[in-house]
């Protein structure tokens, strides 16, 4: 069963990251489509750049939609796992099925150097997210108490997560959620 897929996002990378490397990393994901290069990984909509590297700006950019099956999605996972030890820090990217029949899926997906700096990543974006709703209603000291909750409840989840031995082995992606759909 074939179905559509948008990918949108940024991944930022160290000094020193080359396209090689990039290349290299991204391998299941242009291996899946066929081709040796993110050149020649085209979206299938004419006005989306694609996969492209930013050198200036150390990052790759991604506004990509294509055709997959059911095993596009582990590709995935395997590519950016392989991005997150050359990122210089977290970031997301979102992840849009298009199931034929069906709803939208709509999935968040999180890139990064290591498991606590997308944790924190995600920590901030959940606060900001609920901050701002919740300052439509409460006052300072109530949205500081559900942050202080919200803080807890990540600490509490990283902690969760690690191995009883502490050792960082760049788990970069965490599991997939629904998210909003983003829109261009």
């Amino acid at each position: 069963m074939r179905m559509e897929v948008h990918i949108h996002g940024s991944a930022f990378f160290c000094k020193g990251v080359r396209l090689a490397q990039i290349q290299q990393a991204l391998r299941p994901w242009l291996d899946y489509l066929d081709v040796d290069a993110i050149a020649e990984a085209v979206s299938i909509e004419r006005e989306e750049p694609g996969i492209v590297f930013d050198t200036r700006e150390r990052a790759l950019n991604i506004c990509w939609t294509g055709e997959v099956g059911r095993s596009f999605q582990g590709r995935l996972v395997e590519a950016f796992e392989n991005l997150g030890p050359l990122t210089e820090y977290a970031s997301e990217i979102e992840v849009t099925y298009y199931p034929e029949n069906s709803d939208d899926e709509f999935h968040q997906m999180f890139v990064g150097p290591s498991a606590e700096a997308i944790n924190e990543f995600r920590r901030q974006c959940v606060t900001e997210d609920v901050s701002n709703l919740l300052s439509r209603s409460l006052g300072t000291q109530d949205i500081e108490q559900v942050v202080a909750l919200i803080n807890h409840l990540f600490d509490q989840d990283l902690a969760s997560k690690r191995p009883p031995v502490a050792t960082d082995q760049g788990s970069t992606v965490i599991p997939l959620h629904p998210r909003n759909r983003h829109l261009h």
